[in-house]
């Protein structure tokens, strides 16, 4: 009698416990199926998201180059600016002005042969670069642009446009990241083209176009 007792109790906790586990399951699986849902949700959002952020770097850049660069012409009785001392640099800025842009070019580059000053080198050939670039002569400009970036001991006005103007024309051309670091040459020198080399530089950044470093 008291082992057909001792397995009667033995068989109705069995029973009790089985129940607790159907209700433990009952209870849990609303919660669990709802953190799923959560989690599904979560990742449909995420992936939005980031489809969206993919939308917008991976459109048409923000900036673009420029179409053309002014050359120091001002109005005054010259027509040129006062800053411009360089009698051929003068001449050749009005002779570009007023059309005959193959003559601006010519003597410009007669003079580059023969001057062996670096200050002068780089204001000539910043002026010859600017006055090709105007004209769509991008890989002759690009070619005066380094030629200015590379000379010693030269103000930092000229080396800042020589940076600008570089990066533009590498724009042009295409050359994405050769034009970003030449931004950023432009904005380490913190001057006054800073601000717009940093606009053009996080521009090229922001659609994936980050040269090494």
């Amino acid at each position: 009698y008291y082992m057909d007792y001792m397995k009667s109790v033995a068989n109705l906790k069995a029973v009790m416990d089985e129940k607790k586990q159907k209700k433990a399951k009952a209870s849990i699986t609303p919660i669990q199926k709802a953190v799923r849902y959560g989690m599904a949700a979560a990742v449909i959002l995420i992936a939005s998201v980031l489809g969206v952020l993919n939308m917008n770097t991976s459109g048409d850049l923000s900036v673009s180059p420029v179409d053309q660069i002014g050359l120091d012409v001002v109005r005054s009785a010259e027509g040129i600016s006062g800053e411009v001392t360089n009698d051929v640099i003068r001449r050749a800025i009005r002779l570009a002005t007023e059309g005959d842009v193959q003559q601006a070019i010519s003597i410009l580059q007669d003079e580059l042969e023969v001057t062996e000053d670096p200050q002068l080198t780089a204001d000539l050939a910043l002026s010859l670069g600017s006055i090709q670039y105007n004209n769509g002569n991008y890989d002759a400009s690009l070619e005066n642009f380094e030629k200015v970036v590379r000379q010693d001991n030269v103000d930092l006005l000229t080396l800042e446009k020589g940076y600008w103007f570089l990066g533009n024309t590498y724009f042009q051309l295409e050359r994405m990241e050769e034009a970003e670091v030449a931004f950023r040459n432009a904005y380490d020198l913190n001057g006054a083209y800073s601000r717009v080399a940093k606009t053009y530089m996080d521009a090229l950044g922001n659609v994936g176009v980050t040269a090494s470093e």
